[in-house]
């Protein structure tokens, strides 16, 4: 038995669709974002606007960085507990959304986020309301049960699930998405990609988040690269798609892209889209010796015309000018095999554990050492 859940109250999609909002009853409102883009692009003035219009008093939480850490969320929790808002609003990338899912959950529950390891989280919220209005197409955290926090004690990020954190309403407002920077396109984009594929070949794969799956993987390949170079109709195709493939991995987890890129991303601070990129092919080198995996491959290349799936990915990260290698992205060679036993410790924590092909440590250390060097032999 399985229980599907694909995302909260509703989806709301199409230009201007921010403009939902005042569809919804608050008085309270506690909107968590990032630095300066949700500000210089007029998304927080339309927002405030919008909750002008509703005579709502309103707090914001800024300067949300990538990475959201735990120091980051205990802040945010501080300040709910002194306006006690009814109601959340997460603007802006994948981070500012996953730490408001945070804060949301620990102002409920006043509960450490130092001290969750090895507990069940609460699932259910019953004070506030939470509104996700993604500005980047990747990570779909507005349909998802994942709040990923960096602790950097332990110097890897953590994604922290429940049900609470799915958002009651998803905003899939293209128009906020129209002035991301190209390699953000680019890194969000491949991220979104990751999850779909980490979930098509997933062993816990179903029906439905199969067709999602797919169809995610069918639609980035198709659009990403227009949206690179500024489509506007191809932004809003991928921004729909990201979300297809959000729902679809939050039932069935993900695997060893994911693993690793956390370990490096909370180790080096570095963009988990981008990461994730770089792993990805060499991830599906390694999971493709397992038969149902390289048979799914083959059907995924089928389904974009391809020859080799593999292939393909590395070359749409060559489109996206995507580095191929960690040591092409910059990562301190010396640093970096100093630290190795830890960073392939914590490449094994997390979605690796439902990786569809199982990695010792050996082999770990392994293929973290080829992506270093961009050695695709495995």
């Amino acid at each position: 038995m399985k229980e599907l859940k694909f995302h909260g109250k509703s989806i709301i999609i199409g230009e201007n669709s921010i403009e939902y909002i005042k569809n919804i009853d608050f008085k309270r409102v506690f909107i968590v974002t990032g630095g300066r883009s949700m500000f210089e692009n007029g998304a927080i003035d339309k927002l405030m606007s919008i909750l002008k219009e509703k005579s709502a008093e309103v707090h914001i939480f800024k300067g949300v960085n990538k990475n959201p850490t735990t120091e980051v969320v205990k802040l945010g929790v501080e300040e709910m507990k002194k306006f006690n808002p009814d109601t959340v609003i997460g603007i802006g990338g994948g981070s500012p959304i996953d730490a408001a899912k945070s804060m949301a959950l620990f102002y409920e529950y006043d509960l450490d986020i130092e001290k969750v390891e090895g507990i069940t989280l609460p699932q259910v919220r019953y004070k506030t309301k939470f509104i996700a209005v993604p500005s980047t197409s990747g990570t779909g955290t507005e349909v998802t049960r994942a709040s990923v926090i960096t602790y950097k004690d332990k110097d890897i990020k953590i994604g922290l699930k429940s049900d609470a954190f799915i958002p009651d309403y998803a905003i899939l407002d293209s128009t906020l998405t129209y002035s991301m920077p190209k390699e953000v396109v680019a890194e969000t984009g491949m991220d979104a990609l990751t999850h779909a594929v980490e979930c098509y070949i997933n062993k816990n794969i179903d029906e439905f988040t199969e067709v999602l799956a797919e169809g995610a993987v069918k639609g980035i390949f198709k659009y990403l690269v227009l949206s690179y170079n500024g489509d506007k109709k191809a932004r809003d195709k991928v921004h729909k798609y990201q979300c297809m493939a959000g729902c679809a991995f939050s039932n069935v987890g993900l695997g060893m892209a994911h693993g690793i890129s956390h370990a490096i991303g909370g180790k080096y601070n570095l963009s988990h889209g981008l990461l994730n990129a770089i792993c990805l092919p060499y991830v599906l080198k390694y999971n493709s010796r397992d038969f149902e995996v390289d048979q799914r491959l083959n059907y995924l290349a089928s389904l974009i015309g391809s020859d080799s799936f593999i292939n393909s990915v590395i070359d749409l990260n060559k489109s996206l000018n995507i580095p191929l290698s960690f040591k092409d992205l910059g990562i301190d060679e010396n640093d970096f095999f100093e630290n190795i036993e830890e960073i392939t410790s914590n490449s094994l924590k997390g979605s690796t554990r439902v990786n569809p092909v199982k990695v010792s440590f050996d082999e770990m250390k392994n293929i973290l050492k080829c992506i270093f060097y961009g050695d695709m032999g495995l």
